[in-house]
């Protein structure tokens, strides 16, 4: 679903429930000089994962981390129970990159939020792909992620040839691609979103052009997901509980003059 400069590919209400612990999909991409900015808004019981792959973004969030984020850094953002942050572009150059949502485990979900912000040359590669939640073929990336989620950011050559060999117990895998074209399970992968069948086999992809993909795999979330409008958390009473702290900063946010 496309809002804007933001292709929604999946949320929540329609294949989060399937993918889970993956809940929520953006790919954003914003022209040169664009005035959009995602403004100061709250998350609890989930961790975001940005990751920019053009352009520099201006982040500020309620942990106390500020600064700036250029191509090819990642953003994790564990909200635990209960965070508040923004992000904006900066410079004259068009923006574009990802926006993923995890949901987190009952025993982190409601945890103190913590930030990591990490430039391109901290994130690990193994080939043509950049490991930026989980490990994969010996190499970790160095977000605090839960375990048992990989989530690698790839790019191969025209005619290039890829495998990937999903761990055990991975039975969710799925991938995007928003540039280029991809051969994979027989068929065309071209600005779209796949999901794979559940299955403990390799994943074989063949690019058609040059292409730039996310690919994801997990172990199921075992929980149902309970739902608010930024919140996603195991039970409704955890999800009262974040929603409550989420209040909380708000109110501290508007005594500061920070939001309206």
């Amino acid at each position: 679903m496309q809002h804007g400069p933001v292709n929604r590919l999946f949320s929540p209400g329609d294949l989060g429930t399937l993918l889970k612990p993956f809940v929520f999909l953006d790919y954003f991409e914003l022209p040169a000089r664009a005035r959009t900015a995602f403004s100061m808004h709250p998350h609890s019981g989930i961790a975001t994962t940005t990751i920019l792959l053009e352009g520099e973004v201006r982040y500020e969030d309620t942990t106390g981390a500020t600064g700036v984020m250029s191509a090819g850094g990642v953003e994790w953002m564990n909200a635990g129970g209960g965070v508040w942050h923004d992000g904006r572009p900066v410079g004259h150059g068009p923006v574009r990159g990802y926006q993923l949502w995890v949901a987190l485990p009952r025993e982190r979900e409601l945890a103190e939020p913590e930030s990591q912000y990490l430039s391109a040359d901290s994130i690990p590669r193994v080939g043509p792909a950049r490991v930026i939640l989980g490990q994969y073929q010996g190499v970790r990336s160095p977000v605090a992620a839960p375990p048992g989620i990989n989530y690698l950011h790839v790019r191969l050559s025209a005619r290039q040839a890829w495998t990937y060999t999903p761990p055990a117990g991975h039975e969710i895998a799925w991938v995007s691609v928003q540039h280029g074209a991809l051969q994979a399970g027989g068929q065309r992968i071209s600005a779209e979103l796949a999901v794979f069948s559940e299955s403990a086999g390799a994943l074989v992809f063949t690019a058609h052009e040059d292409a730039e993909f996310v690919l994801a795999s997990a172990i199921p979330h075992p929980h149902e997901l309970s739902l608010g409008y930024y919140s996603v958390h195991t039970s409704d009473d955890a999800l009262r509980a974040g929603e409550a702290r989420i209040a909380e900063i708000g109110q501290q946010l508007r005594r500061a003059g920070r939001i309206g």
